[in-house]
């Protein structure tokens, strides 16, 4: 895949996913523009990739913050090929007293921003565009307590099949639903992966998952390769999704106190 010449926008783009995402389009090629609240690591991939990467340091959450980010974009790029609608943030569920507001903030970083962005970059998508949101499996499954962040991926996942609709012969519009995803290797201080041997065998694949599993499969999404794929929401889980657990079977156990 080749994507030289072409404008990459990562919303969430300086740690974790999003910075695996971000340094493999910059590393095929492309230009990128980022977002991010971590004005430090964006600092630090400027200084690595120079003029190929515009960074933005701000809060997608709030909308003078995204219409100043659209500026800057439109200002350097004269078509966006690609966008990555990636950041998101938590604020707990019912249990822990998640209120209106902090739900409502998770609501507007998780499905409100993406929209927006991709309202006001449509305009400007170049030849063969491609528009990735990051779901979760947690769009259909769910731990105690997760409801602010459970909704707002429930809620691209909807938003993405309808984006696919609506801008049909403009730019196919496809999710990725990632499960547990180790991105230890892409925070501050890139510690070693902290997880067990249950941890991995528990999955059907054997393993937990790695940013470059969903950076690897963004890229194949925005390529001409996936020229007929559009509207879907594509679980990246080890299979975990797929995999039934009952009191007894294969190991699980049910601890009824």
């Amino acid at each position: 895949m080749d994507f030289h010449g072409k404008a990459a926008v990562i919303t969430g783009g300086a740690n974790g996913i999003g910075r695996c995402i971000t340094e493999s389009f910059l590393e095929k090629g492309a230009f990128a523009a980022v977002i991010d609240t971590d004005a430090a690591r964006g600092a630090q991939m400027e200084e690595k990739y120079g003029d190929k990467i515009l960074f933005f340091n701000g809060d997608i959450g709030e909308r003078k913050i995204l219409d100043a980010f659209t500026e800057k974009i439109l200002s350097r790029f004269s078509n966006v090929h690609y966008l990555i609608n990636n950041a998101m943030r938590s604020k707990g569920g019912i249990l822990s007293g998640c209120g209106y507001a902090d739900f409502e903030c998770a609501q507007r970083v998780g499905v409100i921003a993406p929209y927006y962005l991709t309202m006001k970059l449509k305009n400007s998508f170049g030849l063969d565009a491609s528009v990735v949101n990051i779901s979760s499996s947690r769009s259909s499954q769910s731990q105690p307590d997760t409801e602010s962040y459970t909704a707002a991926k429930g809620g691209i996942a909807a938003l993405t099949h309808a984006l696919s609709v609506s801008l049909s012969g403009i730019a196919r519009v496809n999710a990725i639903a990632p499960g547990w995803i180790d991105t230890s290797l892409w925070h501050e201080g890139e510690q070693p992966p902290m997880h067990s041997a249950p941890d991995r065998l528990q999955h059907p694949a054997r393993r937990v998952g790695r940013p470059e599993d969903v950076a690897k499969l963004a890229l194949f999404l925005c390529s001409n390769d996936a020229g007929f794929i559009t509207g879907q929401d594509i679980f990246v889980d080890g299979g975990m999704s797929k995999l039934m657990i009952y009191h007894g079977d294969c190991g699980w156990e049910f601890d009824a106190d």
